[in-house]
This record gives C-alpha cells, structure tokens and sequence, in this order.
C-alpha cells in the first residue's frame, strides 16, 4: 500500500512539474491569412511556447471576451481593424502594458493612447490601404482619384463594393465623415447608392473582378487583396491584373485611409509576461517581413524595408497616407451606421 501511495506521490508531482514546464499562449485571431502558419510556427520555434489559436471575426472576439468575462482563456488578441481595436479599449477588454521595445518599435500613430502610467492598450503591427480599383479600358483615373469621386454623379452606374457595415467600409466612411463633416459624408454617401452597378455583396476581390468583367468601372478594396492577385501565377488574375488600374485617393489632400491590424493583451490573460513577448516579436523585423512578404501589407515598425514587388509597383515606392486618430474614426462608426440606414447603403 506504501508503495502505491509513493508511486501515485511521484506521478503527481511529475505530471505538476511537466504542466508547470510548459509554456501556452492562448490567442483569439481575426487574421485568417494561410501564410499567419508560418509566423505562429517561427515564434514557437524560437521561444518553445505552444500557441493554442480560436479564430473569428473582430466583432465575435469582441462580444466573446465579454461574455467570458474573468474566465476568459484569452491571453492575445489579434483584430484586423483599427476601430474595432478601439472599441475593445473603450470596453476595457485589453490589459495596458509597458513594453520599452514595443514604444521604440511601433510609432505612436499606430498604437493606442498610453496611460499616466506609459502603459499602452493595444499596437498596429500591420496596414492597409483603402484603395480605388477602376477598369483601365472605361474610367479615367483622373475621375477616380479621390473618395469623392465615387459619391459624384459622373460615376452613374459604375460603382462595385461589398456591405457598407462591413468593418473596412465603416472605418473608411468614419474617417471620411471626420474631413467632411456629418452632413457633407451623409450625401456622399447617398450618391455612392446612386452610383452602385449592383447591390453590395462579396469580399474586396469580387469586387475587383467584376470591374475586371466589366460589370462595374470602379470598386473599393484592401490593398493586399490586389497585391494577391498580382503576384499570383493563375492566368486568370494575370488577366483581371492587366484590365484593371489602381488609385491611392486623396494625395493632394488628406491622403490614403489606411487601417491597422494589431494585437493585445487580454484583460484576463493568464500567461501575460509571455503575451508581451509575443507581441514583441510581431514587431521584430523577421515577423515585420513576414507581414509584407506573406500576407502583402505594409510593415509598421521603424526602420523595416519592403521588398515585395506588388506593393512596390502599386505605389510606386511610397504614398501619402492620412493620419486620422484611430480614436475619432472608432467614434464616428455609431454616425455612419445611422447614415448608412437613412440613405439605404446595405
């Protein structure tokens, strides 16, 4: 019986000593980018901790955390939209850290508003660009060139875009409703209804491929969903490629909207050292590449060079972006959903 009791002793304390070894973060992602594999492999690689991943969209992670409340298992966040990283602030869903690798890292437009104490709620490791994607053989790109334009009756029946509700567009018509003002911003919107070839549906690459068919002359996209179809191989998006043009609006105004994917730690994450470190990993120059080369966005932290040809040749080096407070654009989305509904923008 002694022996059995001593054996079940040394099991237990084998079994607690292997648990206490290793090392698990808990991540809720809204990236679902195939190429994300070989970054979340490379941090395990380098560091022995296991990464356990629950994916959805931003708003579900949101509303997730908030029912799980204290419970949570959550130690990352991942978002892919600056407005709701925003909200996940306002809501308190982030635990505020301090991290002197992170702040000489990430530049201070990309982040959220540090506290009295520096510490920071979330960072943008990654962007976007908001752009306009018009047929090359119908639409002049001087008549595309800026987010105007695509609520100008000039553009009648030309205009292709996926649901205004939807994350990207939301951000896009809060920043935009910040340099027009309400009223301005509510008829743009209603002449972006007029302008529509077909009722909003699919994703930003459907809408570039309709402009490719010649179903509609313009579309709005993320930049990145471009940049796949160039650097594909297929003949098919060689050719949607060669029929369509690219526009970065508003340059000789308040620039390109540009959103932010980025990541935090949960309010109640139970492994947060380990968090931070993966955070700051996301800004190391080899996980930074990764962001450009594997997934085409544009790198956030300081001093990291793009090499990838598509977004070279889209901008032909550099562009001029706006610098909106991630705040102002959170804040202005309740607005524009009410606008959109009063204009019938689906």
């Amino acid at each position: 019986m002694k022996t059995r009791i001593a054996l079940a002793c040394l099991l237990s304390i084998v079994s607690a000593t292997t648990l206490a070894q290793e090392q698990v973060l808990n991540i809720y992602s809204a990236r679902h980018y195939p190429t994300d594999e070989a970054l979340y492999a490379n941090f395990t690689k380098a560091t022995g901790i296991k990464l356990n991943r629950v994916d959805a969209d931003d708003a579900g992670i949101l509303a997730r955390l908030k029912a799980e409340g204290a419970a949570s298992p959550a130690d990352i966040i991942l978002l892919v939209d600056a407005s709701r990283l925003w909200r996940g602030e306002t809501d308190g869903l982030f635990q505020p850290i301090k991290s002197k690798l992170l702040d000489d890292a990430i530049p201070a437009q990309y982040r959220g508003k540090a506290n009295a104490n520096g510490e920071t709620p979330w960072y943008g490791f990654s962007t976007r660009a908001r752009v306009i994607v018009y047929d090359k053989l119908k639409v002049k790109k001087e008549d595309v060139d800026t987010y105007e334009e695509l609520g100008d009756p000039k553009n009648t029946g030309k205009l292709c875009i996926r649901s205004g509700s939807h994350p990207y567009n939301l951000s896009l018509f809060g920043s935009v409703t910040e340099h027009m003002g309400e009223a301005a911003a509510e008829q743009w919107l209603k002449g972006m209804v007029a302008n529509m070839a077909r009722a909003p549906k699919g994703g930003d690459t459907d809408q570039i491929k309709a402009v490719a068919s010649g179903e509609c002359g313009i579309a709005v996209s993320n930049s990145y969903y471009l940049a796949r179809l160039m650097r594909s191989t297929k003949p098919e998006d060689q050719t949607v490629i060669e029929r369509v043009g690219v526009v970065f609006p508003n340059q000789s105004t308040w620039g390109t909207h540009v959103n932010i994917a980025g990541g935090a730690v949960a309010k109640n994450a139970k492994n947060p050292a380990n968090a931070i470190k993966f955070l700051e990993y996301l800004a190391s120059a080899s996980a930074q590449d990764h962001f450009a080369n594997g997934n085409n966005e544009w790198p956030v932290a300081k001093g990291v060079k793009i090499n990838n040809p598509a977004l070279q040749a889209m901008t032909g080096g550099s562009f001029k972006s706006e610098t909106i407070p991630i705040s102002v654009v959170g804040m202005n989305q309740v607005k524009v959903q009410q606008m959109l509904d009063r204009v019938g923008f689906k």
